[in-house]
């Protein structure tokens, strides 16, 4: 089976990095803070001292999410993305429409990147292993709409006139949103991307 959009990030890590254990209330209070702080600013040009001051905590207690600035910062991108996809998840439950599947997942999508400053996008973009989580979380996403599409056409919702090719193209697209490659040519936002990606999609995909 493979990986689904939840646990995707699940396998970023650095070398060295501890096993998991399981958080306390106020570890999950601190994570929920910090991502909030990285979604507004970006991460890379905070130190530990800085973080530890704007979260009024000891940098031990950081120490006990992560061992490095690096490792904590993998770890706080890593929540927000499966906190993401989890939400997402949460709104299409129940939907077995089709092109209704499409439309909430991906304004999901549009909905949860809003949240992401273009410092954090930026900073996501320049770490490889925060990329990384991003990139799998893009292709879970892209497996997911290939998914959708599959499912319209078995409805008879859905045109079969070349829905092969479009799911591969719609996950060709989703990943060119992920490298930044759309945003870069079209001036435009990872959130406006995946709204105008959802309205090309229902639009060529309908049936007549």
């Amino acid at each position: 089976m493979g990986m689904g959009p939840v646990d995707a990030y699940a396998s970023v890590v650095l070398p060295g990095s501890p096993a998991r254990r399981p958080l306390t209330n106020r570890q999950r209070a601190l994570l929920a803070d910090l991502e909030e702080l990285f979604l507004a600013e970006g991460f890379v040009e905070f130190t530990l001292e800085d973080l530890a001051a704007r979260m009024h905590c000891s940098k031990s207690t950081l120490y006990a999410l992560a061992a490095s600035k690096e490792q904590l910062a993998v770890r706080v991108v890593g929540h927000f993305f499966k906190g993401a996809a989890e939400r997402i998840e949460r709104r299409i439950d129940g939907v077995d429409d089709a092109a209704k599947l499409i439309e909430t997942y991906l304004s999901g999508a549009a909905e949860e990147l809003h949240r992401a400053s273009p410092e954090f996008m930026r900073d996501v973009a320049a770490f490889a292993p925060a990329r990384q989580a991003y990139e799998l979380n893009s292709q879970a996403a892209a497996a997911r709409i290939r998914a959708f599409i599959a499912k319209g056409v078995d409805d008879g919702a859905f045109r079969d006139v070349h829905a092969g090719l479009i799911a591969e193209m719609a996950g060709l697209i989703v990943e060119a949103i992920q490298t930044g490659v759309v945003g870069e040519r079209a001036g435009v936002s990872d959130a406006e991307a995946f709204r105008a990606l959802a309205d090309v999609l229902l639009g060529g995909l309908a049936a007549d």
